[in-house]
């Protein structure tokens, strides 16, 4: 299941964890929190839905389809947080993974700044994984990153916190290797690959997330999963597509047998 934002764009939120999920043959539900107005430059438009429909989705599909795996994303702001987390502890949901959506490919903002205080004390504790990139890796810890030491500290204060796990992706990085930090509760880990030079970068967090989300769904354990959805997202670069006239999007097919 996916708890997130609508891209009315197609190439995020809600739209990109459906697609991820189906091309790893998992079926997905959804409950949306926010729907969005955007193309594939910018956003127009944010409106989030109720506290109250919000929790009716939750219900609804914990109580017919129990998700072997939730991913959620953007979630506006403190209220919509509070909903949430509420619904996780009461359904017990498990193998939860949270892309903590601060702002958008354009900058706009996803995530009133009131709010980070929320996500970080009521839904971290509630996670398997959390998979912030480095600003927002920054945003949650107050940790300055800048050298690999202090990835790695932001990643034990957001694991004192009381997320179970925590991978702090290396998009924002320079230099022509990229490389996710993963620390499981105990030992860190690193995964490394070649920086792809594309376009077709709107909706990567979505797919990462969503990728490992789907494998923990599959019964992978969490270093596998993870190893999983990166490879995924790296095969998905190299295939991207450019469906409008700004930013492309993953192409994301079913990952090879």
């Amino acid at each position: 299941m996916t708890i997130a934002a609508s891209d009315s764009g197609g190439g995020a939120g809600i739209q990109a964890d459906l697609l991820t999920f189906a091309a790893h043959g998992v079926h997905g539900a959804s409950v949306i929190a926010a729907v969005t107005a955007q193309d594939t430059s910018r956003i127009f438009a944010v409106e989030p839905l109720s506290v109250s429909i919000i929790r009716r989705q939750m219900d609804a599909v914990f109580e017919d389809l129990r998700p072997a795996a939730v991913k959620i994303g953007a979630l506006y702001d403190a209220a919509r947080i509070r909903a949430v987390a509420s619904g996780l502890e009461r359904h017990q949901a498990r193998n939860v993974v949270l892309d903590p959506v601060l702002s958008a490919k354009g900058g706009r903002r996803l995530l009133a700044s009131s709010a980070v205080r929320s996500l970080s004390r009521e839904l971290l504790p509630l996670c398997d994984l959390v998979t912030p990139n480095i600003p927002e890796a920054e945003a949650l810890s107050g940790i300055r990153i800048g050298a690999d030491g202090d990835r790695r500290d932001a990643a034990l204060a957001l694991a004192a916190a009381g997320a179970r796990a925590v991978l702090i992706k290396g998009g924002h990085s320079g230099g022509a290797a990229v490389t996710d930090l993963l620390f499981d509760g105990k030992t860190f880990l690193e995964f490394r690959g070649r920086r792809r030079r594309t376009r077709a970068t709107h909706g990567l967090g979505c797919t990462l997330s969503s990728a490992i989300a789907a494998n923990l769904a599959l019964g992978h354990g969490l270093e596998e999963s993870v190893r999983r959805g990166t490879r995924y997202l790296r095969e998905a670069l190299d295939r991207g597509i450019f469906p409008g006239r700004g930013w492309g999007t993953p192409g994301r097919l079913p990952p090879p047998a």
